[in-house]
């Protein structure tokens, strides 16, 4: 039996140091999401082009230095494709860009956080909804989970579910339909990939009147969270088996 095809669509790179010492943002998603998917990474920034959304059994969506609200046509494309994804009914999963970029695809409404920037390992709070949700029902009501981003989604898309919330952010994670989730936060991220994006934005940090050393200080692993990747992996090959 051939394998489960999951396609990871990647918008972006991360710093060149972080990608020397830890690989790129598409290493991180292959190494949290299951062996026995067949993966396939396509740069939609380079010009690759993701074809028909029925030839995946799933699909993530990475995160991106990128803003969604600048309205690249790369990204626009991309909103477009994922939105006929959902409509087809192929799951998905996106994650910090690709949780902002699903959410605008359906009609929600993404820009800059009013209070600045989120980073550093914080707290994440399941809704009542999440209990019920096939990949969030299985964490606790409160977990850690790694987070950077300077924009956010504003207002959910249309007939979207809340499943996850901060002190800092409202919408950490949201389903539309039956199978497509975007969450904030980054499941792929290890508590060392988090200290490096504190030592290399530490100097913006501190501009911004954030405290970059109590930050690294209270990093600390967020297993919860990273566990998302292999329950989705898990939630996309028993839909295939059906």
């Amino acid at each position: 039996m051939a394998k489960t095809r999951v396609l990871i669509l990647k918008t972006g790179t991360t710093y060149p140091g972080i990608r020397a010492d830890f690989g790129d943002f598409e290493d991180w998603f292959i190494r949290g999401l299951s062996p026995e998917l067949e993966l396939k990474v396509l740069d939609l920034p380079h010009g690759d082009l993701p074809g028909d959304p029925a030839c995946w059994d799933g699909i993530v969506v990475t995160g991106s230095p990128a803003m969604v609200s600048d309205r690249e046509p790369w990204s626009e494309e991309a909103a477009v494709w994922l939105a006929s994804a959902v409509k087809a009914g192929t799951p998905v999963l996106g994650v910090c860009y690709g949780h902002q970029l699903l959410a605008h695809a359906l009609g929600g409404n993404v820009g800059y956080h009013p209070q600045g920037r989120e980073t550093g390992t914080k707290v994440v709070d399941l809704s009542d909804e999440a209990e019920q949700d096939p990949l969030f029902r299985t964490l606790p009501r409160h977990f850690k989970a790694q987070l950077t981003h300077k924009q956010s989604v504003l207002s959910l898309p249309p007939g979207a579910v809340l499943l996850g919330r901060s002190d800092f952010e409202p919408h950490q994670a949201f389903r539309i339909g039956e199978c497509a989730w975007g969450v904030q936060f980054h499941p792929e991220f290890t508590d060392a990939i988090m200290r490096a994006y504190l030592q290399v934005q530490a100097p913006e940090l501190d501009r911004e009147g954030l405290d970059a050393e109590s930050l690294l200080g209270e990093v600390t692993p967020a297993p919860e969270a990273s566990s998302l990747l292999r329950r989705f992996s898990e939630l996309v090959m028993d839909r295939r088996s059906r």
